[in-house]
């Protein structure tokens, strides 16, 4: 397996550590990516598992790991729907965040400090049903060893959630000249030239033995000034993949 952290990348993401659960502060664009995130993910999960929708508790009994989990946006949700969940960062500083927030919640999430693409750490990981990585492939040093090493993780079964930016001329308009200078996100954050178009994430997919279960874009919505699935993926998009 391949390293697939890239250091600089780490400590960016390990310097905005302790205002990630601000709603309003440097991490505000990820709080309001998440209803959207989440609902999706509920949506596949329950069709992919046949999973009741009005089950509060319908991850009980499976294991899920969240990839690149920054300071817990995802692995707290999931770990109150009943999953066993564990969350692995590239930033020491996000991992000791993360676990700080659990704990003042209550809630028992395993989260490791290390690289998904390092083979004796992935491995003693073990094996998941259910595998999430939001927003990160755009950041690795070599994305198509880092979703084969997501791939890797996931049980006979499984299913393998993902998001990340488009690179179109419209991602590159908004999410980085406009988010960026605006002060939406910090700067430095994203790097256009590393976006991956869906064709190139379902080529990478393809190759490491994945297939797209589904995808929906991820957009504005100007209504509520959030974010929904489903709409136009000129910006970002969502992806469900499962094991050939």
């Amino acid at each position: 397996m391949t390293r697939t952290i890239r250091p600089d990348e780490a400590a960016h993401f390990g310097a905005l550590a302790a205002d990630w659960w601000d709603a309003d502060g440097s991490s505000a664009m990820l709080h309001r990516l998440n209803p959207a995130r989440l609902g999706w993910m509920r949506d596949c999960l329950n069709a992919h598992f046949a999973l009741d929708p009005q089950d509060f508790r319908a991850l009980a009994g499976r294991r899920l790991i969240d990839v690149g989990c920054g300071a817990g946006l995802i692995a707290e949700p999931m770990a109150r729907l009943g999953a066993d969940v564990t969350g692995v960062d590239a930033a020491a500083e996000n991992i000791a965040v993360a676990r700080a927030h659990a704990a003042e919640q209550g809630l028992a999430i395993d989260y490791r400090h290390g690289d998904i693409g390092d083979a004796g750490f992935a491995a003693a990981l073990g094996q998941f049903d259910i595998v999430t990585s939001m927003e990160v492939i755009e950041h690795v040093a070599d994305p198509a060893a880092f979703l084969c090493a997501l791939a890797a993780r996931m049980a006979a079964g499984g299913i393998l959630l993902l998001s990340t930016p488009n690179r179109t001329l419209w991602s590159k308009l908004l999410l980085v000249e406009a988010a960026e200078r605006l002060g939406q996100v910090p700067r430095g954050t994203h790097d256009w030239q590393r976006f991956l178009t869906l064709d190139e994430l379902a080529d990478m997919a393809a190759a490491g033995g994945l297939r797209v279960l589904r995808r929906d874009g991820l957009g504005p919505d100007f209504a509520t000034r959030g974010f929904k699935a489903g709409g136009s993926d000129a910006i970002n998009y969502l992806v469900a993949l499962v094991k050939n």
